[in-house]
C-alpha cells in the first residue's frame, strides 16, 4: 500500500497543546479526491491539509484541506497557516533574513505567504487573504438568539432585562476567502453561553450565504487581545473550532469598516479558551489588503498507509 508521511501541527500557539490542531499530510499529489476525503476522516481533525505540487506558474505550493465530513474548504486560516510553518519547520522553504514571501495556490486563488525568521528561527508565517466581501446581514435577531442558544439581549448592544438590541455590529457574513456570519454579543459571559442547535444555525446560514458562525465580544481574558472569539461551522460537521484564521481576516475587515478598530493596526483575537486550548491570532486590514499572522508547534509526525 502506498505510505504518507503526515504531521500534527498546533496552529495559533506556542506551545504544544494549545490552538488548532491540524493534520498536513506531505507529498499527497499521488491522492486522488475520495482518498483524501478519507484521510480527513481517519485524522479526525477540523480540518487535514493535503500538500502538494502547484498547477499555477505563479505558486509555490499547493494546498487543498478537506473536513471530517468530507468537505473541502477554501479560506486561508489555520488550515494553510500550519502547514507553511511545516514547510518552513522542516527545512523545504530557503528564507532569508527576517521576512521572505512565498505564494499558496488554494482553489482558483494564488496568495501571498510570509514567513518571518529572526537569527535561523523561525517567528511567525502571515498569510495574504482575499479582498473582503461583505455580503448579507441577519435581520431576525430574535431567530438567531435562539439558534445560538442565547439571549436576544445577548447581542451586543441589547439592554440589561430586555430582548431589545441597538447594535453597531449587527450579525453579517463577511469573506476574505470563506464567508462566514459574525455575531457581536455583549461580553464573555453571553460567548460563554453559546449552544448551537444545528439544524437552525444551518437554516440560518444556508439563507445568509455563510459557511460557519463566528461568535464574538469585545472583553477579551488577555488584556493585549482586543476581541474574545468562538466559531461554530455545523454545515462542514466542525461543532467548534480553536483557532479559526478564515474566521478572523473577515472579523477584522468588519470591525475596521464599522471604525471599532483603526485601519493599519493590529488586532488580536483569542479563541479556544472554552474548549481549554488557547489560541492568539493576529489580523491587520489596511484597506483590501487583509493579513492573518501567527505561530505554530508541530507536535507528532508519522507514516500512513493508505
Amino acid at each position: 500500500m502506498p505510505q504518507l508521511d503526515f504531521f500534527l501541527v498546533d496552529v495559533f500557539a506556542s506551545e504544544p497543546l494549545a490552538g488548532n490542531p491540524l493534520a498536513v499530510v506531505a507529498g499527497a499529489d499521488r491522492l486522488d479526491e475520495p482518498t483524501m476525503r478519507r484521510l480527513a476522516r481517519e485524522f479526525n481533525q477540523s480540518e487535514t491539509t493535503f500538500v502538494m505540487r502547484p498547477t499555477r506558474p505563479d505558486a509555490d505550493w499547493r494546498l487543498r484541506f478537506f473536513t471530517t465530513t468530507g468537505a473541502e474548504v477554501y479560506g486561508a486560516g489555520h488550515n494553510a497557516l500550519g502547514a507553511w510553518w511545516w514547510l518552513a519547520a522542516s527545512g523545504r522553504l530557503t528564507l532569508g533574513a527576517g521576512l521572505t514571501t512565498f505564494r499558496q495556490e488554494i482553489g482558483d486563488h494564488v496568495l501571498p505567504v510570509e514567513i518571518m525568521s529572526e537569527g535561523g528561527r523561525l517567528r511567525a508565517v502571515g498569510m495574504i487573504q482575499s479582498p473582503p466581501v461583505f455580503g448579507a446581514m441577519a435581520h431576525d435577531l430574535a431567530a438567531l438568539a435562539a439558534a445560538l442558544g442565547i439571549r436576544e439581549g445577548d447581542l451586543a448592544g441589547g439592554a440589561p432585562g430586555t430582548t431589545t438590541t441597538t447594535t453597531t455590529t449587527p450579525p453579517q457574513v463577511v469573506s476574505t476567502g470563506a464567508a462566514h456570519l459574525l455575531v457581536g454579543v455583549r461580553d464573555r459571559a453571553a460567548v460563554a453561553r453559546v449552544a448551537p442547535s444545528v439544524e437552525p444555525l444551518v437554516a440560518i446560514l444556508d439563507a445568509l450565504g455563510g459557511q460557519g458562525c463566528y461568535v464574538f465580544c469585545l472583553d477579551p481574558i488577555d488584556p493585549s487581545a482586543t476581541v474574545h472569539a468562538r466559531f461554530f461551522n455545523p454545515s462542514v460537521g466542525i461543532s467548534e473550532d480553536a483557532a479559526t484564521g478564515s474566521a478572523a481576516g473577515p472579523l477584522g475587515c468588519y470591525l475596521t469598516a464599522r471604525g471599532l478598530v483603526p485601519s493599519g493596526a493590529t488586532l488580536v483575537v483569542e479563541q479556544g479558551y472554552t474548549m481549554e486550548r488557547p489560541s492568539r491570532i493576529e489580523v491587520a486590514v489596511r484597506g483590501d489588503r487583509v493579513r492573518v499572522s501567527g505561530s505554530a508547534v508541530v507536535v507528532a509526525e508519522g507514516t500512513i498507509r493508505c
